[in-house]
Order: structure tokens, then sequence, then C-alpha cells
């Protein structure tokens, strides 16, 4: 899963090499915090925060298929 959500930043970003996703595990729910470039967070979240919302039930639709919970936190 950690993957996926670094997969799908880099390809928005100009520069992938300063993508970087921690997981962090909890008690019911498994979160991502998804840090990228200065500058680029734009490109991440989207106009609107559609491309962030995106990905977000892109990872819940893989989640839940898996029997998990899982959070996106896109970090400035």
């Amino acid at each position: 899963m950690k993957e996926l959500v670094e997969f799908m930043a880099k390809a928005l970003v100009d520069n992938p090499d300063e993508v970087s996703v921690k997981e962090i595990a909890g008690e019911r729910v498994v979160l991502y915090e998804l840090r990228v470039g200065e500058g680029e967070v734009g490109k991440v979240i989207g106009k609107g925060g559609r491309t962030a919302n995106a990905m977000r039930t892109i990872l819940n639709s893989v989640s839940t298929k898996h029997g998990k919970r899982s959070e996106l936190e896109i970090i400035e």
C-alpha cells in the first residue's frame, strides 16, 4: 500500500526523488503521511482537492479489499 501511494505521487510531481511516504500503523487504521518537494503540494492535492480525493478513494478501495482501513495525509 505504501508503494501504491508513492507510485501515484511520483507520477504527479516534477521531482519524484523528493517524494516520501511514512506508514504509521494503529490499532484499526493505517495512516500514510505523504511528503513532497517544496511547491509541489498543489500538484498532489489538485484543483479543489480532486486529485487528493481520488488518491484516497483508490487507497481505501485497496485497503478494504485487504480487510483494513487506511487514511492518507498530505503534509506540506
